[in-house]
């Protein structure tokens, strides 16, 4: 802990902020986004489609957005969409605790969404742009702030959804209206390194020649599997942990172990494993590695559907609790690894221009990736449970790991990780 205090020190008071912003915004969100459901359905007496519309408005605003954030965060400077994303998300958390009709919670959910597209790509770009040479480094600590605000969140919002969820709602946006008042005040204003406000080219040119950015959009593809495989954390393991231990408080537990251990290993091991990859890996083969061990963390969940399913007692509660735990370590391990060069490297593809609209388009992709992949895993699962095949959904987790650690290696190997195309914004005909 000692070595990431140091190292935040070490950066500009920008970097600093961005950093406490982003541990910050996460806080607010993660204490609040996990008991939504719970208060559509149970106190407002939603029914349950109505329930899954609502929070799916939210992530399609946010998935669907993240392409115009990153462009306008382009256009008008990256502090601009940072604040109005905050205050969007002040408003539109506000709204969820205090209105109880269907069209009201629709407009704040909405909100909520397209509040992280306007700043998630902008705080990207930000810190890359002001992080320089140590951009890295900088997304290393970046993730440890990232998942610090994970692990907090849904703690504090039990305590306060335990008084009443409009508690929770209404700390959640107090927190987002400091954090917006804070950024105003200390936040420097930032924009692109290119003057993408004094361009001639139109948004329409400008997305066109992003999408021409052939390496860009096959890396971005082949980390589409990273982001199902992580993501695997909030669907897949829960559930082999119901289906091993029952509706019970030890379920509970075990599930919370899952959340706990991912987060307290990036926050302890972060900065450590970041510094040596980069001694010894280049981005490229990071990266490979990264993906290959997110593909193993399934191996421990495969090797024990070899294993007989005891009745109950002890032995029934470490099936189902230690193979998912080890496969959310490795997961983190392999997040570890790749993150801070996965970050690195849309940059570098980008040719430093117009980055913030690259990270826009890079997220809905991945968004979309982890949509499908979802409902793909999800069929796995229903598929293994009625055919009686439990190793099914680990067996095709494990192939996404090892194909995407292909298409990485093949990327790297023939140089498509390390330049972006020569032109790769065509000027208007």
């Amino acid at each position: 802990m000692k070595r990431t205090i140091s190292q935040v020190r070490s950066y500009d008071r920008s970097v600093q902020l961005l950093l406490v912003n982003q541990f910050t915004i996460n806080l607010g969100f993660y204490m609040l986004m996990p008991y939504l459901a719970q208060h559509l359905s149970g106190s407002l007496g939603l029914a349950g489609w109505l329930v899954g519309f609502v929070l799916g408005v939210r992530n399609f605003s946010q998935q669907g957005m993240f392409l115009i954030g990153g462009t306008l965060a382009d256009r008008f400077g990256y502090k601009p969409l940072i604040v109005a994303g905050c205050v969007l998300r002040t408003v539109g958390f506000a709204t969820l605790g205090l209105v109880d009709s269907v069209p009201a919670l629709l407009a704040a959910s909405a909100a909520t969404g397209f509040a992280g597209a306007l700043f998630n790509p902008a705080v990207r770009a930000y810190l890359a742009a002001d992080a320089g040479e140590r951009r890295v480094e900088a997304f290393a600590l970046f993730n440890v702030f990232y998942q610090a605000g994970i692990l907090l969140g849904p703690l504090v919002g039990m305590l306060l959804t335990g008084v009443d969820f409009r508690v929770t709602c209404l700390v959640s946006a107090t927190i987002f209206a400091l954090l917006s008042v804070v950024q105003i005040r200390a936040l420097p204003p930032r924009r692109a390194h290119d003057d993408t406000k004094g361009s001639t080219d139109g948004v329409l040119t400008q997305w066109r020649g992003v999408l021409a950015n052939r390496p860009f959009l096959l890396f971005s593809t082949a980390m589409i599997g990273s982001y199902v495989l992580t993501f695997q954390v909030y669907l897949a393991l829960p559930l082999e942990v119901r289906r091993l231990g029952g509706e019970s408080a030890f379920t509970t537990v075990a599930v919370a172990l899952l959340f706990a251990a991912s987060g307290l290993a990036t926050i302890v091991g972060q900065t450590r494993v970041t510094a040596w990859c980069k001694g010894r890996l280049a981005p490229g083969r990071a990266l490979t590695w990264g993906l290959l061990i997110m593909g193993a963390a399934f191996l421990p969940l495969l090797a024990a559907t070899a294993v007989p399913v005891p009745d109950a007692g002890t032995g029934r509660w470490l099936l189902a609790a230690v193979p998912p735990t080890l496969a959310a370590l490795l997961l983190a391990l392999g997040t570890m690894i790749a993150y801070p060069f996965e970050m690195d490297t849309i940059v570098r593809l980008s040719g430093d221009r117009l980055v913030a609209t690259h990270y826009g388009l890079y997220n809905t992709i991945c968004g979309i990736g982890i949509t499908l992949g979802n409902l793909l895993t999800g069929a796995a699962l229903d598929a293994a449970r009625a055919a009686g095949l439990s190793a099914l959904p680990w067996l095709a987790l494990l192939t996404l790991g090892l194909a995407c650690a292909a298409a990485l290696y093949g990327l790297h190997r023939t140089g498509r990780l390390t330049h972006a195309p020569s032109e790769p914004h065509p000027a208007p005909a």
